[in-house]
């Protein structure tokens, strides 16, 4: 059996239909029923400039990506085609998307031959990360004083600038394009407590709350809030959440009739490189 001599590459636009058929074959792309999502997203890993492709004998094997969060450096993605898993080609690339970075976060998924090379590559896995779906309709009961209302990109940008230090605009400005696309705050009274962004999912209808931050006040109850950026998310109709283990987030919404479609083990350098009661992430981007 031959061991595949990699070189490690940044990805062009020529290198897409290979990444997407290595996603399509982890269950991470397929078919396209609302409008393409991966593709854009992947683009958008590509400008962003933390993406590596590695490629044997001419034929990509191999992609993996990271994104500068402002805090860490996530991981969003590494596949490496079925056939050749185990072949020793995850872990250069690994190294050659993470470079140098000392922070580190990532949603390694279930399977159990990924956790020992996020392990040596010095993450740890701290909670499960719940991917919950239900009816948005379901949401009432809100304190009267929270409400939603549409931003830009350099709104919701600014908001969390200021409370993080990150400077996220040229994603919120990604977010912004997806298909139907929602960028919005959440308010008590006049102030904003939260930043979000939402759209529809590729292979359905149902929507999902893309990212959501909420302040990080402590005077500010997330819980709430959280509950109002997912009803402004799913329009009334079914939507899908990021809720990680610890927010007490996913008791409120199991009894509200959601329920856990899928998970993730969420990793990191550091326990604290995020809020897991004021954050809903988005795995890719964080």
């Amino acid at each position: 059996m031959r061991v595949p001599s990699v070189e490690i590459r940044i990805p062009t636009d020529d290198d897409l239909p290979d990444i997407r058929e290595i996603l399509t074959a982890h269950g991470n792309d397929g078919a396209i029923v609302s409008a393409d999502v991966v593709g854009p997203y992947l683009r958008h890993l590509i400008g962003r400039g933390g993406a590596r492709v590695a490629v044997d004998d001419g034929r990509v094997v191999g992609f993996g990506a990271t994104i500068d969060t402002g805090r860490a450096v996530h991981l969003a993605d590494l596949f490496v085609r079925p056939e050749l898993v185990g072949r020793g080609i995850g872990r250069p690339l690994l190294d050659a998307v993470f470079g140098d970075a000392e922070q580190r976060t990532t949603f390694a998924s279930d399977d159990p031959r990924a956790l020992p090379i996020y392990v040596r590559a010095g993450m740890r896995p701290l909670w499960a990360s719940l991917y919950v779906e239900g009816p948005s309709e379901r949401i009432a009961g809100l304190p009267p004083s929270l409400w939603c209302e549409s931003a830009t990109p350099d709104e919701v940008a600014a908001v969390e600038r200021r409370w993080s230090g990150a400077d996220r605009l040229a994603d919120y400005v990604f977010w912004a394009g997806t298909p139907e696309g929602d960028l919005f705050s959440v308010r008590d009274g006049q102030r904003i407590v939260a930043v979000g962004t939402a759209r529809v999912r590729q292979a359905s209808s149902v929507r999902v709350l893309d990212r959501l931050v909420v302040d990080p006040d402590p005077a500010v109850d997330p819980v709430p809030v959280m509950l109002a950026g997912i009803a402004r998310a799913g329009r009334g109709g079914v939507v899908l959440v990021t809720v990680q283990g610890p927010n007490p987030l996913v008791r409120t919404l199991l009894d509200l009739g959601f329920r856990i479609a899928d998970r993730d083990q969420f990793m990191a350098s550091e326990p604290d490189l995020i809020d897991p009661a004021r954050l809903i992430p988005n795995p890719g981007l964080l």
